[in-house]
């Protein structure tokens, strides 16, 4: 089945409706904290909260987002320019870089004279908290008030862009971004793969795993994995922990909070069994030589069966693969759960350096309300809000949302783990590359993952 496609009219309504929506949306004032100069305590910004932003003159907005690959790029290519036709006093000035390019250069741009005005940032503890602890991002309660924020988005997706003003608490306190998309981390396969394989899509995680071997003993890769940059193993991993580990403590885990261990015997046998899907061959040679990109490259001319990774890969891989391309949630341990990782994609904030926050945070409502939700749809991304009822009718993106909507209703929607600890990322990354290269032993993979989780969680935060 191939997905439904988006007809060009369609595209060009949700434009317009954008443009109307922001004309009746953004006319009024509300009391609050709303700006402030960089450095200023950003939980404590004193003043007036405007939603009006056509008298403010003329002001150029600088974004940094992360949204390079095809249908990420087409939706913020359409809604900056439906913002811009809205305020014509607005001019956006976008950088647009890939994750990690962004992760490298944000921190330390947050710290010179020209730091952009609104950024992605990781929810991470090593990046949004850190910010936070920094006063480099403002706390948006207030505009959350004025704009209805609460009530648009539920608290589970909040939580992942909540910290204290402190940056020691994660998933309460202060609001300090909002995402746009939701995201699922799954198991991507190809449709003719399977068929020649006399293969069904797995039901069970045992089914999952004959299937990888029945994959191997007919001279195919089962499973593709690029890795050399460190964190899409973590991806694996996750999918290996929520078929076998508890979900209470993998959200310990990954939020950063006491009460887990990373050396228990359910972790230390979900690391063991990644290491023994390299040991099997189910990998494919070089994981940690693969580049990321080039791994789910593979699986669409062709060389693999499966790909475990997230939502945000749909679109492109719809593109290169049509119809071929599938996708389902990954499948609990016989008896077990659905749990994956997943949540929201990588939020917008406004960081203290900028000079009209109320512009800035007119922005990111008009990328994140309904409409917006409309054109992340057409562009083949997963609206974090109201998902079901922008289902399309079959295709990959069919399955994509209907694996989000089995894991968020029915089952375990599991934070990152590099969320832990404000170096937990880096610790992930040379950890499973340790593994995976036969390096290191699981015991000792859950040991490195310890030391850096209780240092974190007894110093406090």
């Amino acid at each position: 089945m191939a997905a439904r496609s988006r007809p060009a009219t369609r595209a060009a309504t949700r434009a317009a409706g954008l443009v109307a929506a922001a004309a009746l949306a953004l006319t009024a004032c509300a009391p609050g904290s709303g700006s402030g100069d960089a450095g200023d305590d950003a939980a404590a910004l004193t003043g007036p909260v405007a939603t009006d932003i056509d008298d403010v003159g003329d002001v150029t907005l600088t974004v940094w987002d992360q949204e390079v690959r095809g249908g990420q790029d087409e939706q913020m290519t359409q809604l900056n320019a439906a913002f811009e036709e809205a305020h014509p006093n607005v001019t956006i000035d976008r950088v647009s870089q890939s994750f990690d390019d962004l992760g490298t250069t944000l921190r330390l741009a947050l710290t010179g004279d020209d730091a952009p005005d609104v950024v992605q940032t990781n929810n991470a503890r090593a990046t949004m908290g850190q910010f936070v602890a920094a006063d480099q991002l403002v706390a948006l309660d207030d505009y959350a008030d004025a704009y209805g924020w609460r009530d648009r988005f539920p608290e589970g997706v909040l939580q992942y862009a909540t910290y204290s003003p402190d940056g020691t608490t994660f998933g309460e306190g202060s609001l300090y971004g909002l995402p746009q998309v939701g995201e699922v981390v799954g198991v991507y396969y190809s449709r003719s793969a399977l068929a020649d394989l006399g293969l069904e899509v797995p039901q069970t995680w045992t089914d999952f795993e004959a299937a990888l071997q029945t994959a191997a003993d007919a001279g195919r890769t089962p499973l593709l994995l690029g890795n050399i940059e460190g964190w899409p193993a973590g991806h694996d991993l996750g999918v290996v922990q929520g078929a076998h580990v508890d979900p209470q403590q993998i959200r310990e885990l990954g939020l950063g909070n006491a009460g887990a261990s990373w050396t228990s015997e359910e972790n230390v046998a979900a690391l063991t069994e990644l290491q023994s899907w390299q040991q099997q061959g189910w990998f494919n040679e070089g994981v940690n030589g693969t580049d990321y990109d080039a791994a789910w490259q593979q699986l669409a001319s062709g060389d693999g069966v499966f790909l475990i990774a997230g939502s945000w890969l749909a679109p492109d891989l719809a593109d290169a693969m049509g119809e071929d391309a599938g996708f389902f949630a990954p499948p609990p341990a016989d008896g077990g759960e659905l749990a994956t990782t997943g949540g929201t994609g990588i939020p917008f904030s406004i960081t203290t350096a900028a000079e009209e926050p109320d512009v800035a945070a007119a922005y990111i409502d008009f990328i994140t309300n309904d409409d917006a939700m409309a054109v992340l749809a057409d562009t083949g991304n997963l609206p974090v809000v109201d998902t079901a009822s922008y289902a399309p009718e079959s295709g990959l993106l069919a399955d994509v949302y209907t694996a989000f909507g089995d894991v968020s209703a029915d089952g375990q929607l599991l934070p990152y783990l590099d969320y832990a600890t404000p170096t937990f990322g880096e610790t992930l990354n040379q950890t499973l590359q340790g593994l995976l290269a036969g390096e290191l032993t699981p015991q000792e993979a859950a040991e490195a993952l310890e030391a850096d989780y209780a240092d974190f969680t007894s110093s406090g935060g």
